[in-house]
């Protein structure tokens, strides 16, 4: 089934879900949607830092274009992504207006463990494998059939055309980063995920790719980006020697979700400087190494 894509629409009316939208590149992601006029849902573990998102992204829609009301809209929805039920719950609100999703930012993750294998605490691997891929799997489980060609209404009151989910990777899912094995492993286990749901996904008109950032300036990464032995090693192995900003990645999941990239699935997009044509960062020297 295709996709029907239409360049000249762009994204405005489009329901998207930013899950750990509330920060970082989950808030910046969802800044590019609303400012191109997309209705998104966030959703995350913390009411508060949400509370204070979807105000951002108010603001930001009442200023797109110069005129208030010609951005999109934003709302939150408290979930956990390692919580089934949660996800699902995300998801039918993200679908209430139309009765459909159109783009899916499986954002939410992180690194609950870092260090050797050996003497690894298995608790802390298991919890990153589990909120980065089992996570993501659970938001393209709920996410694909309200995304299916044809599923509710299309923003112009006609069919909808498939959706596009994109999940979170990382450099260190596409090659080693010393000491960061288990965090490697589930996002390289989303690029693997999202081949498979690219593949089986296909017929109903879905796009799944996923983007793997390198270091981005952000709040999450602030230790490492203030500066030190880890920062330099970084900056030595990117061509384009800088860190990413969260538009960087912002801008690249805005083109995979949108009908620009109609034809595009099954990808797993480094944005990283380059970083990827040379060797990982050594994380070793956080441990004097």
């Amino acid at each position: 089934m295709s996709s029907e894509p239409n360049p000249a629409q762009g994204i405005a009316g489009y329901a998207a879900l930013v899950t750990g939208g509330g920060s970082g590149i989950g808030l910046g992601t969802a800044t590019r949607l609303v400012r191109d006029g997309a209705h998104v849902t966030i959703c995350g573990r913390t009411e508060d830092k949400l509370a204070a998102a979807v105000a951002t992204l108010a603001q930001v829609a009442s200023e797109a274009d110069g005129s208030p009301g010609a951005g999109g809209t934003a709302r939150y929805v408290v979930a956990d992504v390692t919580i089934e039920e949660q996800v699902a719950e995300a998801v039918a609100a993200a679908t209430s207006e139309r009765g459909r999703l159109d783009i899916l930012f499986a954002n939410a993750g992180g690194s609950l463990h870092m260090g050797p294998i050996v003497g690894a605490d298995v608790e802390s691997v298991r919890s990153t494998i589990d909120v980065n891929l089992v996570g993501t799997f659970l938001c393209i489980k709920h996410g694909a059939p309200v995304m299916a060609a044809g599923v509710g209404t299309g923003v112009d009151g006609g069919a909808a055309p498939g959706g596009a989910i994109t999940g979170m990777s990382s450099g260190t899912g596409g090659f080693p980063h010393r000491y960061l094995f288990a965090y490697g492993a589930a996002k390289a286990g989303i690029d693997t995920l999202c081949k498979y749901a690219a593949e089986e996904l296909g017929s109903t008109g879905v796009r799944v790719n996923s983007v793997q950032p390198g270091i981005v300036d952000d709040e999450l990464m602030a230790p490492i980006t203030a500066g030190g032995p880890l920062l330099d090693d970084y900056l030595a192995e990117m061509p384009i020697s800088r860190l990413g900003t969260v538009e960087d990645i912002a801008a690249a999941v805005r083109f995979l979700s949108g009908p620009e990239a109609g034809w595009v699935t099954g990808v797993n997009l480094p944005i990283d400087g380059g970083h990827h044509l040379r060797r990982g960062a050594n994380y070793g020297l956080l441990f004097g190494e």
